[in-house]
């Protein structure tokens, strides 16, 4: 598989479905909402700290249940993050056949993107990846671009 094309896209309005309501769901909600996106996390468990951003928030809906097949529809983007492979692959197959844009976050040759990290001040973004290969040298790399940012506006 080669490289990404590094895209930057306007997500105000768009439907994304989380499936997982761990850690990594609540980064990644967190992110979504940051850029107006409208999410619907569905998990079994859903983690306090995706409780606490949804209190308050319009864009956010949680439903505490598994995930159900053929529940995809109007999806612009979906997010795979159980810890069960089999739903995840269930999710991936579903959103092919649908043609919507996934990223199952435990297995990078199942993602259409990859969640980059992200580092903004002011009108300024900047999305880094290593290729979903090397998340700590990404995050290091973001850090690094962040101080920058802060440095030169």
């Amino acid at each position: 598989m080669g490289a990404y094309f590094p895209i930057f896209i306007d997500l105000e309005g768009k439907q994304a479905r989380v499936f997982g309501g761990g850690a990594i769901a609540t980064r990644r909600v967190s992110a979504l909402l940051e850029f107006g996106a409208e999410v619907h996390v569905v998990a079994p468990k859903i983690s306090k700290a995706l409780v606490g951003l949804a209190e308050g928030q319009r864009k956010l809906t949680l439903e505490q249940r598994p995930y159900r097949q053929g529940e995809l529809q109007g999806a612009d983007m979906v997010l795979a993050i159980t810890d069960d492979e089999a739903v995840n692959n269930m999710i991936f197959q579903e959103c092919r056949q649908k043609n919507i844009l996934v990223n199952v976050a435990s297995d990078k040759r199942k993602c259409d993107f990859y969640f980059p990290g992200i580092a903004r001040e002011g009108e300024i973004t900047v999305g880094v990846t290593a290729g979903g290969r090397d998340h700590k040298k990404a995050a290091e790399v973001t850090k690094g671009i962040r101080e920058l940012l802060k440095t030169l506006l």
